[in-house]
């Protein structure tokens, strides 16, 4: 038997290990963080186990101050002992709190379901920041006597030389700025992260890195640094505002350096710092960067280079008590993509095709004299007379200026700066295709997700959702980034939250930008729709504000994260009372006086008669104030809230009730009658248990009518699933597979790489949308969403969050004959792979080790069906055989049977 199971476990890539085993500790979702500052951060970790049903029943975790410490009982900071538990994710430390730059070493060996004990896992590490205020000891500094300006004025200088006496044990910087800067330490830049500090409501989080510098130090050093305008002073919105935060740049940093002695020194800015300007004579994130070469100030980042000249900085009285450690996945350039063509275009422009629509920068080799200009502009498309467009980056220049010193080749690429595009054109210069790279630039979210079936132009609309959420997470979720805009939209954010998750692991990204949507919120409650806000506080609009309850349950979903809930509890409570506040007395949500967006962007028809896509306001926001209200009553008895469960609970209620009585007529049909309307309904439970058919034949009936979707922001997302729910999977796919406008695949037909802001940003014959329009909008990519967890099946119970348990619950149709998608839980990677081939269903499913999931079976199973697993798989082949469900304990499955093509 023990041959046979090898045999299985061969023929399902699968292999059986000799003994549980641990990898992949993350603390607080990050690899080894250095300057937390999380008291009491969590852990987890991957079991890895290839024996059948694998599941942990117990763990032991060990603490210690230096990796060779963790060997040693009495060297332990903090110790478990063995703990009866199948938790693997979530763990929290219960050891004494740390001081500042302290760094602890852990590692965990877990028990499996056989008694069995792994060996200690390789050990992993993590490091506060400056927890307490009161531990920076440097000041702000800045350049003297810069002019207050309205115009993009030159990135700031800095240096400093100091000197090592001592043998080092360990170095750690500590910096942020007003501004985005980059530091170098003789000479090497410091960290790979990018537009540092980040971007968060700076007049109230105002985030600091954290880097080991240890091996850069030497006897003699220079610290130097550069500081830009960024988001914090540079042009920001589409109405030409600059300086929104402020209108001086300012730099803070702490070098502490101990020695191996146990002496500590520090070097802080302070009023000995010099300061001046040089190469870089303007950057801005929507117009681009000017570089002179020939004013760069040589070796100015290395010892020895003699600044007397520069002058003394001011040191501003800048508080610190917004100071916040950098938690979040940084920015990080990721890839990097070759031209894969040169264009000469009808108006004699050189442009150069990257074949994918990006965010990043370029970087060129060129020679020339000194004085010579090299000019980089940058574009999503080219217009239907194939000329370069930038029509639809409004006022954003996009535009890097390189100016020569004359030295040979020399290599440029922006600092300060940021552009989407997919083609550049290039003026000054003619580089081979050799000589210039596009080099993509996001958050560096780890990847977890991917879909895949038999139909390319679907595979494509993957690729282009895939891309269009790593164009716009960069630090914050966008909305777009090319045009003058590039901000944290709410209501995109909230309706791709969950997409989002399923492609990267977001879970640090949401839970920073989550800070800043509590930290910006009105004491009222009410949610900006931008956040950070740049937006004079403008905001309390359904679907957008409901990012502060629909994001943090995405999280908790998808994480498992209850303290995200507990965390945000008071701002998603405040979103609710905002919304009851604006309420009438009759629980409809149908002020006059306030703001919503409504359904945007849905379809629109030139024909006079025409209102198919109109869905009234006051629908939309009392829906979601019903919804808001459930969910918050489902959070609060998460978090032990029980009397405001009950009170929300109620709350709830009594809108679902006017909800009915205003929107539903005796029929069963909605007053406005929309494909959002309805998808809302029926998605949020609104609709009267009596009426369900009824309303769900006027819904069908609408999509059948039309023949195309005619939604927007707030129904797109909802639309597939939404009629699968009433059992109409035909239209959901008949939806999916269409190729005209509008529809999900028209773009992909039209050589899209990206998801667009709208359904026709561009027109068949090439013509492109004046005024608002991008060709990188990831919110209708939240059809994505449906993919994982419809079409592919799989997806997560709400009632076990993260993984714990999932379904496995596939739905071929549209004449897909395969669909995959896999997945890298908390727990560890999970799929869900069907093919129909000649009335023969095969599904094979992985569930990692200490993880369960349900299996539902499109057709319910039949009895012909088979089941090859590495253990006795009888058990689950009789129940898929009687029920066609079944819940599976950890493995690899390869389901078998005949299963007839779906008819309608």
């Amino acid at each position: 038997m023990r041959i046979l199971h090898l045999l299985i476990a061969l023929l399902l890539g699968t292999y059986l290990s000799a003994q549980p085993a641990v990898e992949r500790l993350r603390c607080e979702y990050l690899d080894n963080p250095i300057g937390i500052d999380v008291q009491r951060p969590r852990f987890s970790w991957w079991m890895q186990d290839g024996s059948p049903g694998a599941r942990q029943t117990a763990y032991e975790i060990r603490m210690a101050a230096t990796e060779r410490e963790l060997s040693k009982n009495k060297k332990h900071t903090w110790a478990t002992g063995k703990v009866l538990s199948s938790q693997s994710t979530q763990i929290e430390y219960g050891g004494p709190a740390l001081k500042s730059g302290e760094r602890r070493y852990w590692q965990v060996r877990i028990w499996n379901q056989n008694g069995e004990t792994s060996a200690w896992s390789a050990p992993a590490y993590w490091e506060t920041g400056l927890v307490n205020t009161g531990d920076w000891s440097a000041q702000w500094i800045s350049l003297a006597n810069e002019p207050d300006s309205e115009t993009s004025l030159p990135a700031h200088y800095y240096r400093k030389d100091f000197d090592t006496n001592k043998n080092i044990k360990s170095a750690r910087l500590y910096a942020t700025a007003h501004g985005i800067y980059e530091c170098y330490l003789n000479g090497q830049k410091v960290g790979d992260q990018l537009f540092t500090p980040g971007f968060t409501s700076y007049k109230k989080r105002l985030q600091y890195q954290a880097y080991d510098v240890t091996e850069m130090l030497q006897k003699h050093n220079t610290l130097a640094v550069n500081v830009a305008d960024g988001w914090f002073r540079g042009y920001l919105g589409w109405k030409g505002k600059r300086n929104y935060y402020g209108n001086k740049l300012a730099f803070l940093a702490q070098l502490v350096i101990t020695y191996s002695d146990g002496s500590v020194a520090t070097v802080n800015t302070d009023g000995s710092w010099r300061a001046t300007t040089g190469a870089f004579r303007s950057t801005d994130i929507y117009n681009g960067e000017r570089y002179d070469a020939r004013n760069e100030p040589t070796g100015w980042k290395l010892p020895g280079y003699d600044d007397r000249t520069w002058p003394q900085v001011a040191t501003p009285d800048i508080p610190k008590t917004q100071l916040v450690a950098s938690n979040s996945v940084p920015v990080r350039a990721i890839d990097e993509i070759t031209p894969r063509e040169v264009i000469i275009t009808p108006n004699g422009e050189r442009v150069y095709d990257l074949g994918q629509n990006i965010v990043g920068r370029a970087r060129i080799k060129v020679r020339g004299n000194a004085g010579d200009s090299v000019v980089l502009k940058f574009a999503e498309v080219l217009d239907k007379e194939g000329n370069f467009y930038t029509t639809n980056l409004r006022t954003a220049e996009a535009t890097d200026v390189y100016v020569l010193k004359g030295s040979g080749e020399e290599i440029f690429e922006p600092r300060f700066t940021f552009h989407g595009f997919r083609f550049i054109q290039v003026i000054g210069y003619a580089p081979t295709v050799d000589e210039l790279t596009g080099v993509v630039i996001h958050s560096d979210m780890t990847p977890t997700g991917s879909f895949s079936c038999s139909d390319s132009l679907i595979n494509q609309l993957q690729s282009n959702i895939q891309w269009g959420q790593k164009d716009n997470f960069l630090d914050i979720p966008t909305d777009c980034p090319q045009r003058d805009e590039r901000v944290g939209w709410t209501g995109d954010a909230q309706v791709f939250s969950m997409t989002a998750a399923y492609n990267f692991d977001v879970s640090a990204f949401y839970t920073k930008w989550l800070k800043d949507l509590a930290a910006d919120q009105h004491e009222n409650g009410k949610v900006t729709h931008i956040v950070p806000d740049m937006y004079d506080g403008k905001g309390g609009a359904t679907a957008w504000g409901d990012a502060a309850i629909v994001v943090p349950w995405t999280v908790y979903q998808s994480y498992g994260d209850q303290r995200i809930l507990e965390q945000q509890y008071p701002s998603m409570k405040g979103w609710v009372e905002f919304m009851h506040g604006r309420a009438g007395d009759d629980h409809l949500w149908n002020n006059a006086k306030d703001w919503h967006w409504g359904d945007w962007l849905a379809y629109h028809s030139d024909k006079p008669d025409y209102a198919g896509s109109v869905t009234e306001k006051d629908l939309i926001a009392t829906a979601y104030y019903y919804y808001s209200t459930i969910k918050l009553a489902e959070i609060a008895t998460l978090v032990g809230k029980t009397e405001e469960a009950t009170h929300y609970g109620q709350l709830a209620e009594a809108i679902k009730a006017a909800f009915q009585r205003e929107y539903f007529t005796r029929s069963g049909r909605l007053v406005s009658h929309t494909q959002t309307a309805y998808a809302l309904a029926i998605t949020f439970g609104l609709v009267p248990e009596d009426m369900l058919e009824a309303t769900a034949d006027y819904f069908a009936a609408d999509v059948e009518r039309f023949g195309h979707l005619t939604t927007g922001f707030v129904g797109t997302p909802l639309l597939c699933s939404s009629l699968s729910r009433i059992d109409r999977d035909d239209l959901a796919f008949q939806l999916l597979n269409r190729k005209e406008y509008p529809s999900w695949l028209y773009p992909v037909t039209q050589g899209a790489t990206t998801i667009w802001e709208r359904w026709d940003t561009q027109q068949p014959d090439g013509t492109i949308i004046e005024g608002m329009n991008s060709f990188n909008h990831y919110a209708y990519g939240a059809i994505g969403e449906w993919l994982y967890t419809h079409v592919a099946g799989l997806r997560t119970d709400p009632a076990q969050p993260g993984y714990r348990h999932f379904f496995l619950d596939p739905h071929p149709g549209g004449g897909l004959t395969s669909a995959t998608a896999k997945m890298d839980t908390p727990y560890g990677p999970a799929t869900s792979e069907w093919n129909l081939t000649d009335g023969r269903f095969t599904y094979r499913v992985v569930v990692p080790a200490n993880a369960q999931a349900t299996v539902i079976l499109p057709g319910g199973g039949a009895q012909d069906l088979s089941v090859a697993t590495m253990g006795d798989g009888s058990a689950v082949t009789r129940s898929l055989r009687e029920k066609g469900a079944t819940l599976l304990p950890s493995g690899e499955y390869v389901i078998r049977y005949t299963y007839p093509l779906p008819q309608r």
